[in-house]
């Protein structure tokens, strides 16, 4: 029954009545800001930074849970998900090579109005396949575009190589196009998820000649390609590679919590291994936003999802996933993977209303923020100093994964800390101070003495704000 009332009030939409009217917001594109290109806002000018989580697909297909999903993210100030449109729940090729399903695109024009409905934008990444058929990862075959299968391949590199399967390909973005073309409430268009696990084929070429053709389709919405986790040494060449493209308009990260990891960075903390995977990227000098688009904790080499998820009943990792990021610079909070055997299993939404109240009135692209790191004997301090405002996140070093998730220690309340931050780079007359907890969702005025502050009491983290009028 609840799942008939969702799709009721979904045709009611579509008809044009009985909804919610979309906020006017939706009636702006997202795009990179002329004003900080580091930046995102609203084609009206107005900042906008992309609080939300990968959110794949339903379970099932079941687009009433989808509805539940997009409710709780929109009540904490969410306004952003990533969904696969390779998924089986969305999947327009699904029978043939190059022949599109109309029946299945109905499931995008549901989540389409859902997203409307809920006022977040939708990041659709088109496929995720890697082999087609030849590989070992069942779940990640396209066995239609091989040969036998009335595809024009015979193994996954030459479908990426051959000219005659990336032209047809082409007619994916063609069908899409026609159907929803250049549409405000899509944040943009991503190729692919994770190009470079692909089993062969020339993954930087593909990108090359693919991301512009979805720039010719969709001239108002982003257009991005992703990349698999930067886990390793080798990764670092075709990162800097595929962010460099100019058709690229966002540089994305995807890093995990992997004990199996090459890199000993991705054993770490997660604040560390997520802020420094935002370094990463900045290190290649570019000039267009970044994001932590996949992040989380993973059993070792991506066997599985952590183990550790079942004891984050309070939603550690999540927390550092979402705040590392933005405060190390990117143009937004890194955004979890496990939205199902994580967020919604351990009832985690709140974190997203913590972070959007962190980060409330904050103006980004005016800002024109610097990440800077200010040593402390306890703390991991990241600090964003902008023009009129001053953000700090405030870490404790010794609440991590390793003590509260394996050893089961209980997080320590500190007392009277005091540090000094950075003023403003604009200076002012007049400076106002305020810390916001996380974990409590407290707010409290500070008074500064002699330009230190002390911290009011807190476990784990805490943020503080320096304000110039």
């Amino acid at each position: 029954m609840k799942r008939q009332m969702v799709l009721a009030g979904l045709c009611m939409a579509l008809a044009g009545g009985g909804a919610r009217a979309a906020s006017d917001d939706l009636k702006h594109f997202v795009r990179v800001s002329p004003r900080d290109s580091r930046y995102f806002e609203l084609d009206d000018g107005k900042p906008y930074i992309p609080i939300g989580l990968n959110l794949i697909a339903p379970p099932k297909g079941d687009m009433a849970v989808m509805d539940e999903w997009l409710a709780k993210l929109e009540a904490q100030g969410g306004n952003y998900v990533r969904v696969w449109l390779g998924n089986a729940c969305f999947d327009v090729e699904n029978a043939k090579s190059g022949a599109y399903d109309e029946e299945k695109a109905k499931n995008i024009d549901q989540l389409l109005v859902l997203a409307r409905k809920h006022g977040i934008r939708v990041k659709l990444c088109v496929d995720f396949f890697r082999h087609l058929g030849e590989g070992t990862q069942t779940w990640a075959a396209k066995p239609l575009q091989h040969v036998r299968n009335g595809g024009l391949a015979t193994n996954m590199a030459e479908w990426v190589n051959s000219p005659a399967c990336r032209q047809r390909y082409k007619g994916k973005y063609d069908f899409y196009a026609k159907r929803y073309g250049s549409d405000p409430s899509i944040f943009g268009w991503e190729l692919w998820n994770e190009m470079n696990a692909v089993v062969g084929g020339d993954v930087r070429g593909w990108t090359a000649e693919m991301l512009p053709e979805l720039h010719k389709r969709f001239p108002k919405n982003l257009c991005v390609q992703s990349l698999g986790s930067f886990d390793s040494d080798g990764a670092r060449a075709i990162y800097a590679d595929i962010c460099r493209l100019p058709d690229n308009d966002v540089a994305q990260v995807h890093r995990y919590l992997d004990l199996g990891a090459k890199l000993e960075i991705c054993h770490s903390p997660v604040d560390v291994f997520a802020a420094d995977a935002v370094r990463e990227l900045q290190a290649f000098n570019l000039k267009k936003p970044i994001l932590l688009a996949e992040s989380g904790g993973v059993e070792p080499s991506h066997s599985g999802p952590s183990k550790l998820y079942a004891k984050d009943r309070d939603g550690l990792i999540l927390h550092d996933v979402l705040f590392a990021p933005f405060f190390a610079g990117a143009a937004g909070p890194g955004h979890i993977w496990h939205w199902d055997v994580y967020v919604a299993k351990n009832d985690l939404w709140w974190h997203f209303g913590r972070f959007a109240q962190a980060v409330a009135d904050i103006d980004p692209p005016a800002e024109a923020f610097e990440a800077q790191t200010i040593e402390h004997p306890r703390l991991r301090i990241l600090v964003l100093r902008g023009k009129r405002t001053v953000l700090a996140w405030c870490r404790d070093t010794q609440a991590t994964w390793q003590s509260a998730l394996v050893e089961g220690r209980a997080p320590e309340t500190l007392h009277g800390i005091s540090l000094t931050l950075p003023a403003p780079a604009d200076g002012g007359s007049a400076l106002t101070v305020s810390a916001y907890d996380p974990w409590s969702g407290q707010r409290s005025e500070l008074k500064p003495d002699q330009g230190r502050i002390t911290l009011p009491a807190f476990s784990r983290s805490i943020v503080v704000r320096l304000r110039s009028e």
